[in-house]
This record gives structure tokens, C-alpha cells and sequence, in this order.
């Protein structure tokens, strides 16, 4: 079943001017200091990463990820993933040009993480009028050099914290709330008020509309017959729930989906992505797209348990804005 709306029409849009206010509004600018370069991460204590193994009831771990596959390097349908595999069947004799007894395989990998499979926005993914988090200028970045001063090597501790799932698809009954509906505030407190859960400080938010298994079931969708990654039908955050965010203080969020609504409710394409910029270049919000949350979803219902052990450990990666991610919960 699906929960059938008229797609991001069944409520106003936030204003140009509404989401402007919120880079100010919803600083963490200087909060930890003025070379913080780890963000939302700070919120994640020795004292929060205590309190999530109370979360661990029944030991039961589930992926919250795809197979990174060559033959399907987009299965999301972002229009952008690229994962490219050169396996090198006979390394010894390859390099060595010798014939042991022994051998052994290898390979070479390209993979373009932005678009694809789960993986981790890093802070320096987007900017606003030049700036990225904490005001670092985008301009010192470069192709050859990557990102100068917030790339995802700042993450190096991982995300291991409480993680809570609130189930939309799950909140109206259905596997997949409608391509194009728009999460309001008001529903992500309804999702609590069901689960018997609140979200709290340095929490790891996932949020499941279903929106991806849809995609990989019965294909994309595009607005008005556009293609492109930007035309592409899916659920996500209205811009009032940036709010939200901001006052339960969680530590990073992700979705099976990439957050924003798509197509943008707005015509101006500067507010096209504002969950996405608001989060990383004000808040210092990172960012988990394109997660698998089905099975996570299905777990959860079964136990009635909506909080579990969170882990996402990003690649040490320097220069990079992003990281493939295996994140796995632990109920």
C-alpha cells in the first residue's frame, strides 16, 4: 500500500525568506569553536555512546546498506553513482612475474559515492554564498587538493550512538508513503507519540518513507517528464522541520531517500535543497542518504523497539566530502 497524495502539494511551502532566517536562526557556528571542524559529531560523548548500549536488547544486527555492485551502481536511480571494479585474478604473478605455489587476487576501485548507495555527506558538501561550516571559504578547496578544512577524516571516531527510527510508511500504515509527500514537523511527533520514543541529543535520526524500496521495486519517477537527478519524485523534509532538528540536537540523520523534497517546492533554485543546506553548512548537520531502512523498519515493528545501538564508520579518506557507508543497527 501506499499512502496517495498529490505530490508536495498538500501544504505551503516554506518561504525563500523562512529558510534564509534559518542559517542564522539554526547556527552552530563557533558553538564548539571557531576551527571546529567535526560539527554535529561533538554531540556524540563517551557519556552517549554509554547510554546507547542500553539500546542493545536482543543482539540482533541489521545492515542498513545495499551490495556496492558493479553491474547496478545506481540503484536508487540518482543519475550520478559511478562504481567502477578491475580485479587482478593472478597479483604474484602479475607484479612479480613469478609462479608460487601460492597466489592471490586484488583489485583496483573507482567509486563516485555522491548519488548511489548509503553513504555520508560530509560538511564540506555544500556551501551558502561561499561559506561552508563554521564560515570556512569553499573557494580554498580545489580538484587536486579536495576539501581544505572539513573533509570526512574529521569523522574518524565514526557515528556509535543511539540511533532512532521514526517510520512514516509505518505511522499511515502503508510500505511506501507517496513519492512527492512532504514530512511535516507534525508528523515526525506523531511518529514519536506511535513508537513510544523521543528523540534526544546526539541521537542518529533515520527517517523511512519506503521512498527507495519503491525506486529499486518499479523504477524512478520524474516530474513533468524531466529527467536528471534534481527532477526525480521522492518524499523528504519540508523546510519547517529544520527546527526540529535543530532543538532535539541529533548528531547526524539519514534517510532512504536524500532528504529533500523532490521536485523542490520552490521555483528559485537557490532553496532548492534546503534540508541539505541548512543541516550541513549551518548546523553542521552530517548527513546519511540513500539508506536501505526496510529491513530496519520490519525489525523494529516486530519487537516494538524503535532505538538501537547506531554504528557508521566513514573512511579516513583526506580531501573527501563524502563516504560510502555499511552502517548496521543493534537492537
Amino acid at each position: 500500500m501506499t499512502k496517495h497524495v498529490e505530490p508536495s502539494s498538500q501544504v505551503e511551502p516554506s518561504s525563500a525568506a523562512e529558510i534564509e532566517g534559518y542559517f542564522e536562526t539554526l547556527s552552530n557556528w563557533g558553538r564548539w569553536g571557531n576551527d571546529d571542524r567535526r560539527g554535529t559529531l561533538n554531540l556524540i560523548t563517551p557519556e552517549v555512546r554509554l547510554a546507547a548500549l542500553a539500546s542493545v536488547r536482543h543482539g540482533q544486527a541489521v545492515s542498513l546498506s545495499r551490495d556496492i555492485d558493479p553491474k547496478n551502481p545506481d540503484p536508487v536511480h540518482s543519475g550520478v553513482a559511478a562504481v567502477e571494479r578491475r580485479t587482478r585474478p593472478r597479483e604474484i604473478e602479475e607484479i612479480m612475474h613469478i609462479s608460487p605455489r601460492w597466489e592471490a587476487m586484488g583489485e583496483d576501485i573507482h567509486i563516485s559515492p555522491h548519488g548511489g548507495n548509503a553513504h555520508l555527506d560530509g560538511l564540506a558538501h555544500y556551501s551558502w554564498d561561499g561559506k561552508q561550516y563554521n564560515g570556512f571559504p569553499e573557494a580554498d578547496s580545489s580538484a587536486e587538493t579536495g576539501s581544505k578544512y572539513l573533509d570526512v577524516s574529521h569523522a574518524s571516531e565514526g557515528f556509535i550512538t543511539r540511533g532512532v527510527l521514526l517510520d512514516i510508511a509505518g505511522l499511515f500504515g502503508v510500505e511506501h508513503v507517496e513519492r512527492g509527500y512532504a514530512i511535516l514537523p507534525e508528523d515526525l511527533l506523531a511518529a514519536e507519540k506511535r513508537q513510544g520514543i523521543t528523540v534526544r541529543s546526539g541521537d542518529a535520526l533515520l527517517i523511512h518513507t519506503g521512498n527507495a524500496d519503491a525506486i529499486v521495486r518499479f523504477g524512478t519517477l520524474h516530474h513533468d517528464g524531466k529527467t536528471g537527478p534534481i527532477d526525480g519524485v521522492q518524499s523528504g523534509l519540508h523546510a519547517s522541520c529544520l527546527p526540529f532538528l535543530r532543538e532535539r540536537d541529533i548528531s547526524v540523520m539519514g534517510a532512504d531517500g536524500t532528504h529533500d523534497l523532490q521536485p523542490p517546492q520552490l521555483e528559485d533554485f537557490d532553496f532548492a535543497r534546503p534540508i541539505h543546506t541548512v543541516s550541513l553548512v549551518s548546523m553542521g548537520l552530517w548527513l546519511i542518504d540513500n539508506m536501505d531502512l526496510t529491513a530496519l523498519a520490519a525489525a523494529c515493528e516486530k519487537a516494538q523497539q524503535w532505538d538501537f545501538l547506531f554504528t557508521a564508520l566513514p573512511w579516513r579518506f583526506v580531501g573527501s566530502t563524502s563516504s560510502p557507508l555499511n552502517c548496521v543497527a543493534v537492537l
